[in-house]
């Protein structure tokens, strides 16, 4: 993992599985990659072990993660599908709406949003 800066926003497990779930959006944790150990994340953040296993754990309730005994936590094949459908629900729910009020806020048109021409092929 990389150097991580801790917020007083959200309790450090939570900011722990957002960073992991940010790392297999990005692709750096793909499917069938194994996590750090608890020891290892706990020693090199100098957080407590009992804090990695709350996230590691919520990773696995939510089966993006799944344990296999005495190896350690993997990524899940479906983890990426999984995350992809529920990030984009859940910005649509929480982030757009702001970010459509601000632009809206703010008079800004289309076309300003939007580089004049996308390439061809691209599909976003």
């Amino acid at each position: 993992m990389t150097n991580i800066q801790w917020s007083d926003g959200a309790p450090i497990y939570r900011q722990l599985k957002e960073r992991v779930i940010a790392m297999m959006l990005d692709g750096e944790l793909k499917p069938g990659d194994a996590l750090p150990s608890v020891r290892q994340v706990a020693a090199e953040y100098q957080l407590n072990p009992i804090t990695v296993s709350r996230a590691y754990q919520e990773l696995a309730d939510e089966a993006l993660v799944e344990k296999r005994r005495g190896l350690g936590m993997y990524v899940t094949e479906e983890a990426a599908k999984k995350l992809l459908v529920n990030e984009r629900e859940r910005f649509l729910r929480d982030e757009w709406p702001l970010v459509l009020e601000r632009i809206q806020r703010l008079g800004l048109a289309l076309e300003e949003l939007m580089p004049a021409q996308a390439p061809t092929g691209d599909t976003r």
